[in-house]
């Protein structure tokens, strides 16, 4: 599957990003990792932080190609999990770990499973490893897209 074969089944839409909206997505990403690791907070919402910050990163991947998720349609975590090997080349078995996060996010949101600490400690080192690879990936890769523009 390409991203041009996801945009033609409608799961992606062509997006022209600006360097204001992924500097802004990038600092959420950021503020999200930092509340992750506040200890004080339950498992659940470290883990909801923890996750939101990978899914942050994985938009900022499309961005950055031209492309954002289809929000109308179901399964958009997951095609954004996905795409990574296509947007930032993150190898298959990190998006089978981040995909099996994806799941357990859904089994605490939908059902009420509580988070265990091992996997609160899993999902924040997947978000810190792509926090860091998602800037790495900007930085040399679209360097454009960190610039704010001059006013």
């Amino acid at each position: 599957m390409t991203l041009a074969n996801l945009l033609a089944i409608q799961r992606l839409l062509a997006f022209n990003a600006t360097p204001e909206g992924v500097q802004r997505l990038l600092a959420a990403a950021t503020r999200n990792l930092a509340d992750a690791r506040i200890a004080q907070l339950s498992p659940e919402n470290r883990f909801d932080a923890a996750y939101k910050c990978i899914l942050q990163c994985a938009m900022l991947g499309l961005w950055a190609r031209g492309y954002r998720t289809s929000t109308n349609q179901p399964g958009h975590h997951q095609t954004a999990l996905q795409a990574l090997p296509l947007t930032m080349g993150l190898p298959n078995d990190v998006i089978i770990v981040l995909d099996a996060l994806r799941k357990q996010r859904n089994l605490n949101d939908y059902e009420g499973d509580p988070v265990s600490d091992g996997v609160v400690t899993e999902c924040l080192a997947q978000a810190e490893a792509l926090l860091a690879h998602t800037h790495r990936f900007l930085q040399t890769q679209f360097p454009n897209l960190l610039i704010a523009p001059k006013r």
